[in-house]
């Protein structure tokens, strides 16, 4: 009989649709990939009874709480797993930390750049066994993946330019009800956080460069929506509809950078194109499974853009999964997070991104934030 790993026991915070996403990656990991550890799905947290008991049973956790704070006491549980809106981060994130657990936080860290600071100092403190993490899950997106190879390897040259936009539709209709997404004491902000965010941390991953300087714009478009609990009542919408800032990075590339939930027609297009000196890349969330890829340096002739299939065993992840042309859907990002995160545990390496990696985030949209409040060019350094 195989030798039994070690096990890992977990606790989630929350249950909603990332609560699902963080599940699937924790059954899943062990079962593809050789772990040096065993993650148990052992306790589930909510604020409703009925709610999380429901989830857990759908999902697989074995217990269930609607005290985040049994997370932190029990002396069994190893890693905090933190789903819940951003104006909780902090609170458990710290506690978790100080009681020795291992982190994984999803993005953003935080809902302002203060809660970040003190967030990236905890984990600093913590000391080097303990481990903490943001979930930017695209990063773990094989063609994400193989374009910051490609870009590190030299392939496309000097990076000069960089377009992202994360686009989606979900809010263009004006009757879609006020969530806590649209609320800025429980996100912070709107799009800019929730999905710009994301192409902050992937650009910032692909080309290994930081953002140090921004100008933003920030607009909100539909001020009022119905209430969830009651739709004959509208409450305000104190958060942005729709972001676009243009940066510099500490590298030299200069990028643009759009996040809107008011892109009619776009589901959940995160798009990156990364322009170099000897070609280029160019990511499409909505096509997962490719990457594009120019060669300046090929014959003038046989120059263009070529759509690799990134299902091939060599490439990031995929060889613990199908078949070559077999491709992979959303979920299988959260597996790759799980995977990492449980393999730097088990080797005691720092994960990335790490809460300074998200901390470096929180200061771009922070500074996007300002700019676009004060009409001018902000700075995003430290």
């Amino acid at each position: 009989m195989p030798k039994q790993k070690p096990a890992l026991k977990i606790a989630l915070i929350g249950h909603g649709f990332m609560g699902a996403a963080h599940s699937q990656g924790w059954r899943v990991a062990p079962r593809f990939f050789d772990l040096p550890l065993q993650p148990e799905m052992t306790l589930l947290v909510g604020r409703q009874a009925a709610g999380v008991e429901a989830a857990a049973e759908k999902w697989g956790w074995a217990e269930t709480s609607t005290d985040w704070r049994t997370a932190i006491e029990r002396d069994d549980i190893d890693v905090v797993d933190i789903v819940t809106p951003g104006n909780s981060h902090a609170e458990i994130a710290i506690a978790a930390l100080a009681a020795g657990k291992h982190v994984l936080c999803e993005k953003p860290l935080a809902n302002t750049l203060a809660e970040a600071e003190v967030m990236a100092a905890a984990a600093r403190s913590a000391g080097s066994g303990i481990k903490a993490m943001v979930g930017f899950t695209y990063r773990r997106v094989p063609a994400a993946t193989f374009a910051r190879e490609l870009v590190t390897s030299g392939a496309i040259g000097e990076v000069r330019q960089v377009r992202a936009a994360y686009l989606q539709d979900w809010l263009y209709d004006a009757s879609s009800p006020l969530t806590w997404r649209l609320q800025k004491e429980h996100a912070g902000t709107g799009a800019l956080g929730d999905i710009g965010a994301h192409a902050v941390d992937l650009s910032q991953f692909i080309t290994g460069q930081k953002i140090v300087g921004v100008s933003g714009l920030m607009q909100t478009f539909v001020h009022e929506r119905p209430l969830l609990e009651d739709p004959s009542q509208h409450g305000e919408v104190s958060v942005d509809d729709a972001a676009a800032f243009t940066a510099r990075f500490d590298g030299g590339a200069l990028g643009t950078f759009e996040a809107t939930r008011m892109a009619t027609g776009r589901k959940n297009s995160l798009r990156i194109e990364v322009s170099g000196s000897k070609g280029a890349i160019s990511f499409d969330l909505e096509n997962y499974n490719s990457l594009g890829y120019y060669d300046a340096t090929a014959v003038s002739t046989r120059q263009g853009f070529a759509q690799i299939m990134v299902t091939e065993e060599e490439h990031p992840y995929i060889s613990a999964w199908w078949p070559t042309g077999h491709t992979l859907g959303y979920e299988h990002g959260f597996v790759h997070q799980a995977k990492d995160f449980i393999e730097a545990i088990g080797e005691g390496q720092q994960p990335t991104p790490s809460f300074e990696d998200g901390h470096q985030v929180q200061r771009v949209l922070d500074a996007v934030q300002q700019s676009a409040a004060n009409d001018s060019i902000w700075t995003a350094t430290a």
